[in-house]
């Protein structure tokens, strides 16, 4: 199967050989190291790493030295400084070979972000290092039981104990639950009453004492595992506070429209390395006496989903790239959040088919791709909140309540 992916790598490049105007020298350099990288090592154990279901922490540490881990991150934090857009790059060409490594990306951006810009100076120049070499993982709990989509109705209590934060309840839906060295806690410290101002965020080593976490048995994701954890009077460092007391919904959660970018970009990295894959298979399965391709009904089905990943990269991109000239970009990372899962989903489940009975069995990766991109039309914000936020950049909170 490996040769297949590198064949199809390769077809597709030989067709797209001018560049856009966005890539430099060294963002395609960056390209083709990361994708050598994927290629050679991580995607021949995408299907072994799914049926372990823990992620490869050998393959993160390489990740880290290679610094394809949160390379927008200042030096000191372990990062080059670059701009955001390198993110995602690196992110798609990971994606493409392991849906579920892309997470490290992901994660190492948008937590890495948060430290860098809210943590205690000693705090970030203690965890950060270890964050951008693959050392450890951090992950973040927002989501809770009652909750769901409305992320500010937040019930898990901090209280202040002296010196320190009591932490008392429950997160659920977490990512990387029983994986993560520690976690971004968004708690209430404040009334109920306040809504999202009486909100905090600490980071929370999980080897601390009262700390429990469950499992889920998901459809797809395997690796990277969702669950649940819970705190009993879990003593956290007053140190470890995010920003300031009562304000992090206003402060840390402005990296999401970040990593909302980055997950559009792994969603269609998976979508593209399936078009690629499938270009190529039609190019050579002849059927009726004739090659697949040569039927309009399989290469214009594939033909639209081409051009629809295409633009929905560039709608990704663009978010990245108003980023990094400090310009408002939340309505396009929400944009790049609800469409590109809906598009890798629909463009792996149409690869699928078109390679018929193999593509439904295991042998070939549609399957286990197809199962772990559907998860994403959930977590992150789902595709209703996500146009929830786009109506409301258009015709203002007040027209769009809910």
């Amino acid at each position: 199967m490996m040769s297949e992916r590198v064949d199809a790598v390769d077809f597709y490049s030989s067709q797209f050989t001018e560049r856009p105007m966005y890539e430099t020298e060294e963002l395609v350099a960056l390209r083709d190291i990361t994708r050598r990288f994927a290629s050679e090592k991580i995607a021949p154990g995408y299907a072994a790493r799914e049926k372990s279901a823990v992620l490869d922490r050998g393959l993160l540490k390489e990740m880290g030295t290679l610094g394809l881990i949160a390379p927008e991150l200042p030096e000191w934090a372990g990062g080059t400084g670059v701009d955001t857009i390198y993110s995602g790059v690196i992110i798609e060409e990971i994606a493409r070979a392991d849906f579920n490594m892309g997470y490290a990306q992901i994660l190492g951006s948008l937590e890495g972000q948060i430290l860098a810009r809210f943590a205690n100076k000693e705090v970030a120049e203690n965890w950060l290092p270890k964050l951008t070499s693959g050392e450890v993982i951090i992950n973040v709990a927002l989501t809770e039981p009652q909750g769901g989509s409305d992320a500010a109705a937040l019930r898990l209590k901090m209280t202040n104990d002296g010196s320190d934060w009591l932490l008392n309840g429950e997160k659920t839906s977490i990512s990387m639950v029983d994986q993560s060295e520690a976690t971004v806690v968004f708690a209430r410290s404040g009334d109920e009453e306040r809504g999202a101002r009486g909100v905090s965020a600490l980071l929370v080593p999980m080897d601390l004492p009262g700390i429990r976490t469950t499992r889920f048995k998901d459809l797809g994701q395997h690796c990277i595992g969702r669950g649940s954890i819970f705190f009993e009077n879990v003593r956290v460092p007053g140190n470890m506070l995010l920003g300031n007391e009562g304000e992090a919904f206003s402060q840390v959660m402005q990296g999401f429209d970040f990593s909302r970018a980055l997950i559009g970009l792994q969603c269609l990295g998976t979508a593209r390395q399936s078009l690629d894959e499938t270009w190529a298979f039609v190019k050579e399965r002849r059927a009726f006496g004739q090659l697949l391709s040569s039927f309009q009904g399989v290469s214009h089905k594939l033909a639209e989903f081409d051009t629809k990943v295409e633009a929905a990269r560039l709608l990704c991109l663009n978010a990245l790239w108003l980023k990094d000239q400090g310009r408002p970009h939340t309505t396009e990372a929400a944009m790049s959040k609800w469409w590109p899962p809906l598009l890798a989903y629909e463009t792996i489940h149409a690869c699928l088919l078109m390679h018929g009975h193999a593509g439904y069995s295991s042998d070939l990766p549609f399957e286990q791709r197809l199962r772990d991109v559907l998860g994403l039309q959930i977590g992150d914000g789902t595709a209703q909140i996500m146009k929830t936020v786009i109506a409301r950049s258009r015709v203002g909170r007040e027209n769009v309540p809910y």
